[in-house]
């Protein structure tokens, strides 16, 4: 499987448009970190239960492609409206990626 993030907006957006995706392929991960982010990915993917609140100015947007099995899979979510299961997928993958 392989996950990107992209972020965009927010008051450094210029900062941010200049930045590539950042892209993390499960087949380089140890086996503990592989499986918890498809259960991360699994959760996040999920329809959510409740209509989230609408757009804040300013407000970061992320965008999480998730590439497994020849299927591609495209959620995207903002500060101002993010599940719980997006919130937990954005901050795992922010936290190993930043590690890297």
């Amino acid at each position: 499987m392989k996950v990107t993030l992209a972020a965009h907006g927010g008051l450094a957006a210029t900062v941010n448009l200049r930045l590539p995706p950042k892209v993390l392929d499960t087949d380089t991960l140890p086996e503990n970190a592989a499986s918890e982010l498809a259960r991360l990915v699994a959760a996040a993917v999920a329809p959510p239960v409740a209509d989230q609140p609408g757009r804040a100015r300013d407000a970061m947007s992320y965008t999480i492609t998730v590439e497994d099995g020849g299927r591609s899979t495209v959620l995207k979510q903002s500060d101002a409206a993010m599940t719980p299961a997006f919130a937990a997928l954005l901050a795992w993958l922010q936290e190993y990626l930043d590690q890297q």
